[in-house]
């Protein structure tokens, strides 16, 4: 069985992923914070790490980023995370990590990450494309921190904007930029189902009135002709 490194702040973490890494037949090493992780790294050389995304000391990307640099990153590492954004898991993947778990990890989702870590060629599959999922009469791309981490291609999207046809969202740019086209799109086809209804928009996205004005004229929805194109 395998030599496995946990790195996480949290004491709680480290008991549990301990003891079902344990249980599994691993050698389980754990450390608390970077610092015990370079020593345990260059003592031990564990064939897997879990690492903590975010540390009280040096944040798991930044560790990562510093293994790989000195060409210490002869192992697999899985990155954790329970506030991580789709930008910190696609750095993560380009610098090196091979997968990503959410918090509360699962102890389904942690064997079967551990395990494709431990058995994982020397060059990375191609992976499937991410399903995609209705939102409402709507259909849009799957794009999560898992998805990120897959390193997969992902396809362009196309949203089922009803009367106002099919929109295609470009995924090669900055994750803001597509992030604002696909809010602007999904406002605007709301506003033109609510006939222009503020109040019944805001309740149909969740949104309090005023955060909701803001949202529109931060991403340039023309109110006016959304009154319009709802006639």
């Amino acid at each position: 069985m395998a030599t496995i490194l946990v790195v996480d702040d949290e004491l709680g973490i480290r008991d549990l992923l301990s003891e079902i890494l344990n249980d599994e037949g691993h050698t389980v090493e754990l450390a608390e914070n970077a610092a015990q992780a370079r020593s345990v790294r260059a003592q031990l050389r564990p064939d897997l790490v879990l690492l903590d995304i975010w540390m009280p000391d040096t944040d798991g990307v930044t560790l990562l980023k510093e293994w790989a640099s000195s060409g210490l990153l002869s192992m697999p590492v899985i990155m954790m995370s329970g506030h991580a954004t789709i930008d910190t898991a696609v750095e993560a993947t380009r610098i090196g990590a091979t997968a990503f778990l959410e918090k509360p990890i699962t102890m389904a989702k942690l064997l079967k990450a551990v395990d494709q870590g431990l058995n994982k060629p020397s060059t990375r599959p191609q992976q499937p494309a991410p399903s995609l999922v209705r939102l409402g009469s709507m259909m849009a791309t799957e794009l999560t921190v898992e998805t990120a981490m897959t390193g997969g291609t992902l396809p362009e999207p196309l949203i089922d904007l009803g009367p106002q046809g099919m929109q295609s969202f470009n995924l090669e740019g900055p994750l803001r930029e597509a992030r604002d086209e696909f809010e602007k799109a999904y406002f605007e086809y709301h506003l033109a189902k609510e006939s222009g209804s503020m109040t019944r928009v805001a309740e149909k996205t969740g949104l309090e009135r005023t955060h909701l004005y803001r949202k529109l004229k931060q991403l340039g929805v023309d109110l006016a002709r959304s009154k319009r194109s709802a006639i």
